[in-house]
C-alpha cells in the first residue's frame, strides 16, 4: 500500500466551496471554465511564439532570450514533477469523494503541486524577459488558469499556489542571469545554423536597441 499525503487538511474546506459554487453556476460558466482548464496552456504556447517572432527583429540577443523560454517551461515542469513524486498528496476529488467537473483521475495521479500552474506560471514569468506586454498577459492568463483548475475539482488551492511558486522561481532563477548578457552568445550563434532563429530577414543584427541597452525587454 502506498502511503500519501492527505491535502484536505490544510484547505479542503476552500476546495468543497469552490466546487459547490461550481455546482450552482450556469453550465456555459462551466464549460468555458473547463474548456479553459484542458486547453488553455495553447495560449502560452503562442505567446512564445509571438515572443520570437518579435524578439528576433531586435536582435540575436533578445530573440535568443525568448529560445530560452520552452526550454525553462519544460524544465518547471520536471522539477514540479519531481516534487508530486516526493510529497504524494491524493487528489481532492479521491479524499473528499465530491463530485467535481473533470473526471477524477485515478490514484497514484499525485496532486500536489499542480502541473498546470507550474507550467504557465513558468511561461508568464520568463515572457517578462522576452516582453513586459506579453509577460502581462501570461500572467493574468496563469492566474486564470490556476483557479480553473480548482474550479473544475482537479486540484487544491495550495496545490496550485504550490505549482505557480515551482514555475516562477524556476523561470526567475534561469532568466535573470540570462537576460544580463544575451548579445554577446547571440551574436556567437548567428555564424551557426541557428541564425534563422535568431534573427529576421532585413534586420539590423549586432546592434542593440534602446530596450537591451537599459536591460529591459520591450
Amino acid at each position: 500500500m502506498t502511503l500519501s499525503f492527505d491535502g484536505a487538511r490544510v484547505d479542503g474546506w476552500a476546495y468543497t466551496d469552490v466546487v459547490g459554487l461550481a455546482h450552482r453556476s450556469p453550465a456555459w460558466l462551466d464549460s468555458l471554465i473547463s474548456a479553459w482548464s484542458s486547453y488553455g496552456l495553447g495560449l502560452f504556447a503562442v505567446l512564445m511564439t509571438i515572443g520570437w517572432w518579435r524578439a528576433r527583429r531586435r536582435g540575436s540577443g533578445p530573440a535568443l532570450v525568448a529560445l530560452a523560454v520552452p526550454p525553462l517551461v519544460v524544465l518547471a515542469y520536471a522539477v514540479n514533477c519531481g516534487l508530486k513524486l516526493l510529497v504524494r498528496e491524493d487528489r481532492p476529488c479521491q479524499s473528499l469523494h465530491v463530485v467535481t467537473l473533470e473526471a477524477c483521475p485515478a490514484p497514484g495521479d499525485w496532486s500536489f503541486p499542480s502541473n498546470h500552474a507550474a507550467i504557465a506560471a513558468a511561461a508568464a514569468v520568463a515572457l517578462f524577459f522576452v516582453s513586459r506586454r506579453i509577460g502581462y498577459v501570461g500572467l493574468a492568463a496563469a492566474g486564470a488558469m490556476a483557479a480553473a483548475r480548482v474550479w473544475v475539482g482537479a486540484h487544491y488551492p495550495h496545490d496550485v499556489v504550490a505549482g505557480f511558486v515551482v514555475g516562477a522561481l524556476v523561470a526567475s532563477v534561469a532568466m535573470i542571469p540570462l537576460s544580463r548578457g544575451p548579445n554577446a552568445l547571440g551574436r556567437r550563434l548567428e555564424a551557426t545554423r541557428l541564425r534563422p532563429l535568431l534573427s529576421a530577414p532585413g534586420s539590423e543584427t549586432g546592434r542593440s536597441s534602446p530596450a537591451e541597452r537599459v536591460g529591459t525587454p520591450a
